[in-house]
């Protein structure tokens, strides 16, 4: 991954500063730290009424050609609903209405360090599916033919989906 080299506010070469407990870039130009976060991201386990999970096929790296959620990057003053439901409408196609929060987590990337990735769950949609934006393919699986998921972070909300689901299952009979 590469470094920051310059304050990305005044422009100034960025030093090493111990500070909190961590070595920390720092500018003396503006006497403050620059942070490092997390970059925040979204994603959507869309189940149709069969159970079958809505997966893309991507066309970008890092693993193209590889399936995936719908999901992508949170932008400048979006909500992170808004962000998933936006990546799902330029992905599929499709447009509808978060069910619920399925968690947080966090995945390693090798271009931005760490990756927040949140993750819903979506039941209503409609539209006509069509792969857009970075996705090449998209397909409806079902639970027990899902081909190799790119990420961890995709691979633990669809466990956990289908964790839930077999629960409620269990429940109502």
């Amino acid at each position: 991954m590469r470094k920051k080299a310059y304050c990305p506010f005044c422009g100034n070469r960025l030093t090493e500063k111990l500070m909190e407990g961590k070595k920390r870039l720092f500018c003396k130009g503006c006497a403050l730290p620059v942070y490092e976060n997390p970059i925040p991201a979204t994603c959507l386990v869309a189940v149709d009424k069969e159970e079958r999970l809505l997966l893309v096929k991507r066309s970008v790296d890092p693993k193209k050609g590889f399936w995936c959620l719908p999901g992508g990057f949170m932008e400048l003053q979006e909500l992170p609903e808004e962000a998933a439901l936006r990546e799902f409408k330029e992905e599929t196609g499709l447009t509808g209405r978060i069910d619920m929060l399925l968690g947080v987590t966090a995945n390693h990337s090798e271009a931005y360090d760490t990756v927040l990735m949140i993750g819903f769950l979506i039941r209503n949609f409609e539209g006509v599916p069509a792969a857009g934006d970075d996705a090449e393919d998209i397909k409806w699986f079902a639970p027990d033919s899902l081909p190799e998921i790119a990420f961890e972070s995709h691979r633990r909300f669809i466990r956990i989906y289908y964790a839930a689901h077999a629960q409620d299952k269990t429940l109502t009979r």
